[in-house]
């Protein structure tokens, strides 16, 4: 896959390859930098790689991809939203949380650590906004939250509930307030515009819809905001996420947002009415999937024109990355890990348009600190500084990935690569009646939100992910998709099986392998909180 991805790659102009090549004079030792974090976006969705070139219309995308660079091996440890998030705020495997969920899931789990939708970010921990704020810089925070620990949320009894009913609208609002101090607490010095999870699980069904110009217009204001020091923006989008309907999504009432009804709509991005009509002079097919696209690229441009504007451009770093790799989420297969990212500045890297560095989540946090221009190894993180390889320093050629997600932990070392799938005894010995009762109970209550329904059969095994008969709905595509998917030890050489088909775990052939892929295992689960199996005991 690497080398067709490779061969695939749209490159920078000549200009540009000149300009990356030349003295960084105009480069501020702490330049302002913006991480934009896409929610569930698809390889399809970037035209700079293979499987979705000339497929959308994206030109700020496609700016930062060709003027800037793709690292191709870019990986993700843990796909899915919460985790994902975690890893980037932190520098740090989620697995290190210590929030009350997770550790309650791993006191209930006889001490095996479960990396789900539990991993939060609480006030005490260090983060990447703590240390830039350290560091001189101003912090903001705009869009999707499900990472930063919230309590309090005040409940709404009914789900089908009117948002204009003035004590709806005023618990909607007092949430948005609690989540916003939340998120100030953990290192935000500005925080607006925040949908606290999914649309779907915001209380209230009249709410469930998207609205990316709302939170476009918070990373708007705080770029305009006065200020003598560098900053920090952390910007989340909710798309292309579901729901992805029209009227739910691109085209759905400007004026519904996290806090209920607005009395006007934002202008910061083009008029919705027009993404349609873009689409179709593109000669791109009018459909959900270019629409959410073009308009999530339309929040990237609100963003740069803004920078523009205010002459700070030629001294921000840009950042674009999407949660987690989308082919095979909630498990830890190359499609759900494998992610690649995009970093720009203006006249490029020395390191080329593309990078084949082996580099990680985690270490997102130790860069920017790096391009900051403070010392990441004085903060306690799991990542390294990629910024020495963005520079065309040569990437660490015996680097080991780790991956950690539900019941699952994986390695890669070299173009091998361990999964390991192991159920603590309270799940592997769970009867047919608890089952069932745990099936229920779930199923009922995505029945009140309106939410699709995974299985209705107990007897349906776990997923890699979620210890619900059948999986859970983030991973209902990939729960038994692969042919060693429920095999407890899975090796697999992708040099010659980049979709991982062929297990090899069980071949003599391969014994030292394995033996040498479990004691990478062990050393890693030895050094984080909690067991895993017969790991880390």
């Amino acid at each position: 896959m690497k080398h067709l991805i490779t061969t695939s790659l749209c490159m920078i102009s000549a200009g540009s390859a000149l300009a990356a090549a030349s003295p960084e004079s105009h480069h501020s030792a702490q330049p302002n930098v913006i991480f934009f974090i896409a929610d569930d976006m698809l390889p399809k969705h970037f035209n700079c790689l293979p499987e979705g070139k000339g497929k959308n219309l994206t030109p700020n995308i496609d700016r930062l991809a060709e003027e800037g660079i793709v690292m191709m091996e870019q990986y993700c440890a843990s796909p899915v939203c919460t985790p994902s998030r975690y890893n980037v705020l932190t520098g740090r495997y989620a697995s290190r949380a210590t929030n009350p969920w997770f550790e309650q899931t791993t006191a209930g789990n006889g001490g095996q650590s479960v990396v789900e939708f539990n991993s939060h970010i609480m006030p005490d921990d260090v983060t990447l906004p703590k240390l830039l704020k350290k560091a001189g810089y101003e912090t903001g925070m705009a869009g999707k939250n499900h990472v930063v620990e919230v309590s309090g949320l005040k409940r709404f009894p009914n789900f089908d509930a009117s948002a204009k009913d003035p004590q709806n609208a005023s618990k909607l609002k007092a949430n948005h307030d609690r989540v916003c101090q939340a998120i100030r607490e953990v290192g935000f010095d500005f925080a607006d515009h925040v949908y606290d999870n999914n649309p779907d699980f915001l209380g209230l069904h009249d709410v469930a819809v998207q609205n990316m110009d709302w939170i476009t217009e918070a990373g708007v204001e705080f770029l305009n905001r006065p200020r003598q020091k560098p900053f920090f923006l952390y910007l989340a989008t909710t798309v292309p996420h579901g729901p992805t309907k029209e009227k739910r999504s691109w085209n759905a009432n400007p004026l519904i947002t996290a806090v209920g009804y607005l009395d006007k709509a934002p202008t910061v991005q083009p008029p919705r009415a027009t993404i349609p009509e873009r689409v179709k002079a593109a000669g791109l097919p009018v459909n959900d999937d270019t629409c959410n696209m073009l308009w999530l690229d339309d929040a990237l441009g609100a963003l740069i024109q803004t920078l523009e504007k205010n002459g700070l451009l030629d001294n921000t770093v840009i950042f674009f990355y999407s949660d987690h790799g989308q082919k095979s989420k909630g498990t830890l297969y190359e499609g759900g890990v494998h992610n690649p990212s995009i970093i720009w500045r203006e006249g490029g890297w020395p390191a080329g348009s593309t990078s084949d560095a082996l580099v990680h989540i985690v270490d997102f946090a130790p860069t920017m600190l790096d391009i900051a221009g403070a010392n990441p190894e004085e903060a306690d993180f799991d990542g390294k500084s990629f910024l020495p390889v963005l520079n065309g320093g040569q990437p660490d050629p015996d680097r080991i990935l780790y991956f950690e997600l539900g019941y699952a932990r994986a390695i890669r070392k070299g173009n091998w690569k361990y999964l390991a799938v192991r159920y603590p005894d309270n799940l592997e010995n769970m009867g047919p009646e608890e089952r069932k009762a745990l099936l229920d109970e779930w199923n009922a209550e995505r029945t009140r939100k309106h939410l699709r329904i995974v299985t209705e059969d107990p007897s349906q095994p776990f997923s890699h992910l979620t210890a619900i008969p059948g999986g859970g709905d983030a991973e209902r595509a990939s729960t038994g998709s692969y042919p060693g998917y429920f095999d407890r030890d899975q090796l697999y050489d992708l040099s010659k099986d980049p979709r991982e088909q062929n297990n090899l775990a069980g071949n003599p052939e391969y014994a030292a392998v394995l033996a040498d892929m479990k004691a990478e295992l062990e050393k890693m689960v030895e050094d984080l909180p909690g067991t895993f199996g017969e790991f880390g005991q």
